[in-house]
């Protein structure tokens, strides 16, 4: 028997086991995630009263819990939340039929708040919890990936070299980023950018790898500290933000090149893994990257209609 309850503070250690081991869980099948020992904390969805606890006598089972919302989620209209992969996580046994009970109880109070876009990260291999949440309206739209700094297996590019970008210097990527970000609001990606994303993009703290031809830049890779994960946030990993190759110089290995040079540099300073996260929607990236990464993650999306807030005051 399911019972459901309010997440509540009581429950957060029964949540941080069940959510360690769903992690690894994952990593049993993905070897190149990181090993960890404890799950983050998870007080701030305790606190915010959205989240969903599943029980079946005094044992928790499952939990589904997410950040507080937020307006114009994915650049919408819509008021948004996000269910991070240590947010939730329910037992083997019946997991679908578990997490389908917690999306209707917490799917309730989202709404009544008046939150019409959910996104849940889901790990990539528990096809359970993937297909619970298909059957209940939501599509696939980002991936987690992730690979240890082994070099790829490609061919030298002549008359290409390699450098890493000053901060000084992170505006000679611009014409680039602006062409990336053309290319993701067209079809069938229609991702399109807030009115501030470049000066935001610009203002991060990363650092960006370069391919040059002459002194033309023709590709970028750019990474940073954490992804969008807690496995990301482990000593010892980077996490690429963005990359773009010039049309015209494609199908020529060049960011694989690029690739390895930037894993060289990271291995000489410490490293040992590289993730990458990206949508799921764009061709382009959905078949570069899970050609030389392993996803891990599978973040799916359900944009409830809102003539449904009508009925929730």
């Amino acid at each position: 028997m399911i019972n459901i309850l309010d997440f509540s503070k009581n429950h957060i250690e029964q949540a941080k086991e069940i959510a360690l081991m769903n992690y690894n869980e994952e990593k049993a099948i993905v070897n190149e995630l990181p090993p960890i020992d404890m799950a983050p904390d998870l007080k701030c969805f305790a606190d915010n009263g959205l989240g969903a606890a599943a029980f079946n006598g005094n044992k928790m089972i499952g939990f589904l819990c997410c950040y507080e919302p937020w307006d114009n989620a994915f650049d919408s209209t819509a008021k948004g939340t996000f269910s991070p992969i240590h947010a939730h996580g329910a037992i083997y046994e019946n997991r679908g039929v578990i997490y389908k009970r917690l999306y209707q109880a917490a799917a309730k109070k989202w709404v009544k708040r008046k939150i019409t876009y959910h996104a849940v990260a889901l790990y990539a291999h528990d096809t359970q919890a993937v297909q619970a949440f298909f059957t209940y309206g939501f599509g696939l739209r980002c991936i987690d990936a992730i690979r240890p700094l082994t070099a790829l297996i490609c061919k030298p590019c002549k008359g290409i070299s390699f450098s890493e970008l000053e901060k000084t210097e992170i505006t000679k990527v611009r014409k680039m980023r602006i062409m990336l970000s053309n290319h993701m609001s067209e079809s069938p990606c229609f991702i399109y950018p807030s009115s501030d994303w470049l000066s935001r993009a610009e203002s991060r703290d990363s650092r960006i790898f370069v391919a040059k031809q002459a002194e033309k830049i023709i590709a970028f890779i750019e990474i940073a500290e954490n992804g969008e994960t807690f496995a990301t946030e482990v000593k010892g990993m980077k996490n690429i933000c963005g990359a773009f190759c010039l049309p015209e110089y494609r199908g020529k290995e060049i960011i694989q090149n690029l690739l390895n040079y930037m894993m060289d540099k990271l291995k000489a300073e410490g490293y040992d893994r590289l993730g990458v996260d990206f949508e799921s929607i764009n061709p382009a990236a959905n078949g570069f990257w899970l050609k030389h990464f392993t996803a891990y993650t599978n973040s799916v999306t359900r944009r409830i209609d809102e003539c449904a807030l009508r009925n929730e005051k």
